[in-house]
């Protein structure tokens, strides 16, 4: 075989775990894992300072006039626009309210920019606002404000939405990783993975014997049934990009918990297995749009439990682990042979521009 060393071009070769000390941004930056955090605990946090930032929360938790309320932001670049279970404009309205949620409030408010790219078809923008529209009145909050930017053509990707939202805090609501203690019992509200499988499905042309559709969701109305229980939750999370594994390790680093849990426990339809299975992909690692994560004082566990599955969104929910004071920071898997393994912070993103 003859020596190309000299002549082989490797500066457009990509890699699915970019290098974490390369100079440019990779598109592992944006998939909510260890590169992620990195960008904003070394770049963004300390050029914006803070005491709120410094929580790094889907919301931060805010007192204004002698009012708790929550304020979350998030920008969505899903591709394709539409897909199975919803679009880019029912993800810009639950994924920012669902942000919202897990600080326990109910969205009150959103506001709404649209980046469109030069030559986009005023047809398929009046698609996503629709949808949009839709999922707020399903949400129960308004688009009170907005704005609208065009890129030339070439400079974009069709659409880009950006949504913010406010709601208020409940009093009594203290919903934050520094709560959870060693005995917590973790509570998923469902089948997890689904999201990412049904993206990757109609981008990639993909067929599993069964369309996957996403669960894309508000989750308002479920966080408020939880909290009719009990307003001692210790801390709720959304799994999106990263999924169920980023979700835990954040948690168990931000805690200074361990966290156990039972891998045959964790709900993973099968077709979601087996389209993980055919592309060795782990179903923990996938993003899901319409499910939480709780961690629950042990005492109010089984009646938290019941109120999700009596939940149209929750009626899956499963306990799936605990809070142990073992192994703080990290997440450990019990296999169904009887072992262990360490669920890892990723570092990227397995499925990039899910949400």
């Amino acid at each position: 075989m003859p020596d190309t060393t000299d002549t082989l071009d490797v500066t457009g070769w990509t890699c699915p775990a970019p290098l974490r000390d390369r100079p440019r941004v990779a598109m592992g930056h944006g998939g909510g894992g260890t590169l992620s955090a990195e960008l904003v605990e070394q770049v963004f946090a300390p050029a914006f300072g803070g005491a709120a930032l410094a929580e790094l929360g889907d919301a931060a938790a805010l007192s204004l006039g002698g009012v708790r309320l929550a304020f979350s932001t998030d920008s969505f670049v899903v591709r394709p626009l539409f897909f199975p279970g919803g679009s880019i404009g029912d993800l810009a309205v639950n994924g920012t309210v669902n942000d919202l949620a897990m600080s326990g409030a109910r969205a009150a408010y959103l506001s709404c920019g649209f980046i469109l790219e030069e030559g986009v078809e005023i047809e398929t923008v009046a698609r996503v606002a629709d949808a949009l529209g839709a999922a707020a009145r399903t949400a129960g909050v308004e688009v009170a404000t907005g704005d609208t930017k065009v890129v030339e053509c070439g400079h974009g990707d069709g659409i880009f939405v950006n949504t913010a939202g406010i709601g208020l805090i409940p009093a009594g609501v203290d919903l934050r990783p520094a709560r959870v203690v060693p005995g917590d019992v973790v509570i998923v509200s469902g089948p997890v993975g689904v999201h990412g499988v049904a993206i990757m499905s109609v981008r990639e042309g993909l067929e599993f014997g069964v369309e996957i559709v996403s669960d894309c969701a508000a989750l308002g109305g479920l966080v408020a049934d939880m909290l009719a229980v009990t307003p001692d939750l210790h801390v709720l999370r959304d799994p999106t990009r990263g999924g169920l594994a980023a979700c835990l390790n954040e948690i168990a680093s931000a805690s200074g918990t361990g966290v156990v849990i039972a891998e045959r426990a964790v709900p993973v339809p099968p077709a979601v297995a087996g389209a993980c299975a055919m592309l060795g992909l782990d179903p923990f690692y996938v993003a899901n749009e319409g499910k939480l994560v709780a961690f629950v004082p042990r005492e109010h566990a089984d009646a938290v439990l019941a109120a999700m599955r009596a939940h149209p969104l929750g009626a899956q929910s499963a306990i799936i682990g605990e809070a142990v004071a073992e192994h703080p920071g990290m997440v450990v898997a019990r296999t169904g042979l009887g072992g262990t393994r360490v669920v890892d912070m990723p570092l990227g993103e397995q499925l990039p521009r899910i949400c």
